[in-house]
């Protein structure tokens, strides 16, 4: 067995910027942050279409997808308001 590969720096950095995007409290930050951690998550998720995925894994990455985009909706009718 390869143990030289480990998807955990992987499924560790998606969890950290999608945490830093949800807890980014300057408005004008959150969209970059909101891109890093989509960009991270769908990175992440097409590593584990290669692999062999959990899928409670799989699980949190659709629903941190959900989140992000219903943040960026949040803020959105934030600034038309």
């Amino acid at each position: 067995m390869n143990t030289a590969f480990s998807s955990r720096p992987d499924q560790e950095y998606w969890k950290a910027t999608y945490t830093a995007a949800i807890l980014e409290t300057d408005r004008t930050v959150i969209p970059r942050r909101v891109a890093e951690a989509e960009a991270a998550i769908v990175a992440r998720a097409r590593e584990l279409f290669y692999t062999a995925a959990t899928a409670d894994e799989q699980d949190a990455l659709e629903d941190a997808l959900y989140a992000l985009r219903a943040l960026k909706t949040a803020l959105q009718h934030a600034e038309a308001a």
